[in-house]
């Protein structure tokens, strides 16, 4: 009699499944930057419960960044998530790096961010680094000044991405609309 040898190990038709059905793959990357045990006092005592910061990104030039707060840690970092995909943004990106150096405030935390050449690699601190790996920016040093609040700090960094402009991108040239001097042109040919 020739044995048959189990090849799917455990994975048999009980095992199937198993997992979460509601968990799908997203398509972003999350880092939680923050967690932090939070108490409320009511008359009974003390709440707790817990505020999860996270940044998410698809690391192609879109992040987004919110609070949740819950009694247990993972839900917490669950609705942080599924508000941040709401808020989600897009910055400038080239390449690797950023286009141009900026110096962005945000309460008292001050972000310097400047390019960087390829194989640098991120040289951030706690909040700015986050932000950077979800964005998709490899190469790129950065400063924080003033206050290290991690919540101000990935707010002035979002605030210093979002204030970058593409460096060969002529200023007239906006979205679907001719810069002003081929219009002129145009306009001249149709009365000619």
């Amino acid at each position: 009699m020739v044995s048959q040898t189990n090849t799917n190990r455990g994975r048999g038709p009980r095992g199937r499944g198993r997992g979460r059905k509601d968990e799908e793959k997203s398509p972003y990357i999350e880092k939680v930057v923050s967690v932090r045990r939070v108490s409320k006092v009511v008359k009974g005592g003390r709440n707790l419960s817990f505020a999860a910061f996270v940044v998410i990104g698809d690391e192609k030039g879109k992040v987004g960044y919110s609070s949740g707060k819950a009694a247990a840690v993972p839900d917490a970092v669950r609705k942080a998530v599924s508000t941040a995909k709401k808020e989600l943004e897009s910055i400038n990106i080239k390449g690797t790096t950023v286009p141009h150096e900026v110096v962005a405030k945000f309460g008292a935390s001050k972000v310097m961010i400047k390019p960087a050449a390829q194989g640098t690699g991120i040289i951030a601190g706690g909040g700015v680094r986050a932000v950077m790996e979800v964005a998709g920016i490899k190469d790129v040093i950065s400063k924080i000044h003033g206050s290290n609040n991690v919540f101000n700090v990935v707010k002035a960094t979002m605030k210093a991405l979002k204030s970058m402009e593409m460096v060969n991108k002529p200023k007239s040239v906006e979205k679907n609309d001719k810069p002003k001097d081929i219009e002129k042109n145009e306009s001249e040919n149709k009365t000619n």
